[in-house]
């Protein structure tokens, strides 16, 4: 039984991720519509699995649809934790309300979910890992700073999706105000191309593990595909770690759905 990915959208603009088995499929957030959320789910045959819906943070690029979707799936689940349910707008069934706390460990069908905290401007941000069959995806975007606990997540992954979502030049002399400049650069922000490269130095220098690695949640004003892939590629290049060794680099898109990912 195989452990596989899939990315809908990953950005600045909405987000929403598929992890799947055999026999169980979740969605991780739903910032985007429910049209184009049930597309990929139909184009993957996950609908009649999908067991779970684990919010993030309640951020609009991360929550948008997921009212609509709980109706459309009454027998879906819905997991948040209790700072994100406090703040997120959107209602579902009580039957569907799950609440989660960072480090505790729980199963979705033959799915083992691992919450972790994150640092970002949101009441209670969480990230992702999902274990089956020996196999691990960790899902970490929407944070300013890198911890020990994500890296320990990290580390253990075959699938990382890791947050690159801004070129700090292109930011700092973009059109964002100052202010909004300042909480993406900060601790509570976004992992810049070159925080998510250095990142990626310190993962290889942990661990030997061969893994695959996807750029996420692009900025669709301060970045751009070939941006972040290059600068994470030198990065790594001047550790003297280098891109197919030990490590594969996608870019997920901030528009279009991913090719499947199958471990």
């Amino acid at each position: 039984m195989k452990l596989r990915f899939c990315s809908l959208a990953s950005g600045s603009s909405g987000n929403c991720y598929v992890v799947q088995t055999d026999s169980t499929a979740v969605l991780v957030d739903a910032g985007i519509s429910g049209k184009k959320i049930r597309e990929g789910l139909e184009r993957m045959g996950a609908e009649e699995t999908m067991q779970g819906l684990l919010i993030t943070h309640e951020h609009s690029d991360h929550v948008k649809s997921v009212s609509t979707l709980a109706k459309r799936l009454p027998r879906m689940a819905v997991y948040a934790t209790q700072g994100t349910w406090s703040h997120m707008e959107h209602t579902v069934a009580q039957e569907q309300h799950q609440v989660l706390k960072d480090g505790q460990v729980f199963t979705i069908g033959d799915l083992e979910v691992r919450p972790f905290a994150l640092s970002h401007d949101a009441a209670e941000p969480v990230g992702y890992s999902f274990l089956h069959g020996g196999k691990q995806i960790t899902i970490v975007t929407d944070t300013g700073c890198w911890t020990e606990e994500m890296k320990h997540q990290a580390e253990g992954a075959d699938v990382l999706i890791l947050e690159a979502n801004h070129d700090v030049d292109m930011l700092r002399i973009g059109r964002y105000p100052w202010f909004l400049k300042q909480r993406i650069l900060g601790d509570c922000g976004h992992l810049s191309n070159e925080t998510a490269g250095k990142c990626l130095v310190e993962l290889l220098e942990r661990s030997e593990k061969q893994r695959q690695v996807y750029l996420a949640h692009l900025s669709r004003e301060n970045n751009f595909p070939e941006m972040a892939y290059q600068t994470v590629k030198n990065i790594l290049e001047d550790a003297d770690y280098y891109i197919g060794d030990r490590i594969q680099l996608g870019i997920l898109s901030r528009d279009c759905i991913s090719g499947m990912c199958e471990l």
